[in-house]
C-alpha cells in the first residue's frame, strides 16, 4: 500500500513537473527567462556582498544593492531571450561550422550590448549622471568583457550545439552565477579613476 502511494506521489510530482516546464518554457518563455535572470543576478550580488562581509569590506548585507542587480537581470533576461530566438533564425543548424560562427557572433556582436545594458541600467536605478554611465562602461566594461572570453566560448559552445533555443537562457544563468559574482565586484569594489567629478549629486 505504501509502496504503491509513493509511486502515485512519484508518478504525480513528475507529471507536474513536465507541465510546469510545457508552460514555462514555450507558452510563457519570455517571461520565465526574464525572471530566471532576474532572480539569478540577485543572487551572484547575495554571495559576493557575503564575502565582502566576510572579508571586513562592508559591514552588512545592502539589500538596495541587491534589488538593483537583480532588475538589471529584467532587460538581460529580455535581451538575450530575443537575441538567441534571432539567432538560431538567422543561423540555423547545429554543424560545428555553424556553432563557431554563433559563438564568435555572440562574443563579438552581442557580449558588449549585454554589458552596456547591465551598467546603463544600473546607472538609471542609481540616478547616476551619464558620464559616469559612459566612465564605467569603458573602464569596467572590458574587465567583463576580458573574462567574458574565458568563460563563454567553450560554454556557448554546448549551448549552440546541444540545446534547444528554449533552454539557452536557462542554460546561461546557470553557468553565469559565477560571472556574476565578479560582475557585482567589479562593479562596486574596482573604483573608477579620477571619479571625482563624476559623483552622484
Amino acid at each position: 500500500m505504501q509502496t504503491a502511494a509513493a509511486s502515485f506521489f512519484r508518478t504525480e510530482v513528475i507529471r507536474r513537473c513536465r507541465q510546469f516546464g510545457k508552460v514555462a518554457f514555450r507558452k510563457y518563455l519570455l517571461v520565465t527567462n526574464a525572471t530566471i535572470s532576474l532572480g539569478l543576478s540577485g543572487v551572484g550580488d547575495i554571495l559576493q556582498q557575503n564575502y565582502e562581509v566576510l572579508q571586513k569590506k562592508q559591514e552588512k548585507w545592502d539589500p538596495e544593492r541587491t534589488k538593483n542587480m537583480a532588475l538589471t537581470g529584467l532587460p538581460v533576461g529580455v535581451i538575450c531571450h530575443l537575441w538567441y530566438n534571432f539567432l538560431d533564425h538567422r543561423m540555423p543548424g547545429r554543424t560545428v561550422k555553424r556553432v563557431i560562427q554563433k559563438v564568435v557572433v555572440d562574443q563579438i556582436l552581442f557580449s558588449p550590448i549585454c554589458i552596456s545594458v547591465f551598467f546603463i541600467t544600473l546607472g538609471f536605478l542609481e540616478h547616476s549622471k551619464p558620464a559616469k554611465v559612459k566612465k564605467e562602461i569603458v573602464q569596467k566594461g572590458w574587465m567583463l568583457y576580458a573574462a567574458e572570453w574565458m568563460i563563454w566560448p567553450p560554454a556557448q559552445v554546448i549551448n549552440f550545439y546541444w540545446l534547444p533555443t528554449r533552454y539557452r537562457v536557462l542554460y546561461d544563468n546557470t553557468i553565469s552565477l559565477g560571472y556574476d559574482v565578479y560582475t557585482s565586484y567589479i562593479k562596486h569594489e574596482v573604483p573608477l579613476e579620477d571619479d571625482d567629478e563624476e559623483e552622484d549629486s
